[in-house]
């Protein structure tokens, strides 16, 4: 279980969220909506521990980790840009995570395979990541973070910038395939329609600690 207490984060002395509280239970998909502005992107950014906040405590399974630094946190994180590794090959980049743990590639080769199966994707191991479409990057980096295993996924609008038919086929497969994985996900979007689809319980963070904009 997530659990966040009493967030507060400002900026230039100005409240961007004030005394949010917020539990998350273990294999949830939560989603957070609100309009830009309105602090979901800084919450994500404080829970995977890139932005510290000014009070408030953030448990997994009961235990702090607000002093644990970001990488020892166990939390994958998606990025609106994707934020993949131009110069590596689709495997490289989704084995990266494997790879700083110091698997050998006998090792974490197998991991990678039936994650490119899982993703739809078994062909494009060998491809560099600048040569994939909108669509398959968003795929790699969505593998890539949950090879890690994380204890929390956090999905930053991970599907802005596609067009309408990629970004509906997308999401019904991402749902899937966080579901049939059954990872803890914070996702935070402004589209409603989009929230709805893939999460198990929508909240809008205005409601829950981010001053109205």
């Amino acid at each position: 279980m997530l659990e966040l207490q009493n967030i507060s984060v400002d900026y230039a002395d100005q409240p961007i969220i004030s005394n949010l509280s917020l539990a998350v239970a273990t294999k949830e998909v939560v989603s957070l909506v609100g309009p830009s502005g309105s602090g979901k992107t800084t919450l994500l950014r404080v829970i995977a521990g890139l932005e510290k906040p000014r009070t408030g405590s953030i448990l997994i399974d009961g235990s702090d980790i607000s002093a644990v630094p970001t990488h020892q946190r166990g939390i994958g994180l998606v990025f609106q840009d994707n934020q993949l590794f131009p110069h590596l090959t689709v495997e490289q980049n989704i084995a990266y995570p494997l790879r700083m743990r110091g698997l050998s590639k006998d090792a974490y080769l197998p991991q990678v395979e039936a994650m490119l199966q899982l993703i739809g994707l078994q062909q494009f191991g060998s491809r560099h990541v600048q040569h994939l479409s909108g669509g398959e990057a968003k795929r790699v980096a969505v593998a890539r973070s949950l090879i890690a295993q994380p204890s929390v996924l956090l999905l930053d609008e991970p599907l802005t910038g596609l067009d309408t038919e990629l970004h509906d086929r997308l999401l019904h497969d991402i749902a899937a395939l966080l579901r049939s994985r059954g990872t803890t996900v914070v996702h935070v979007t402004h589209d409603l329609r989009e929230a709805t689809t893939l999460s198990d319980r929508v909240i809008d963070i205005r409601e829950i600690g981010a001053p109205c904009k």
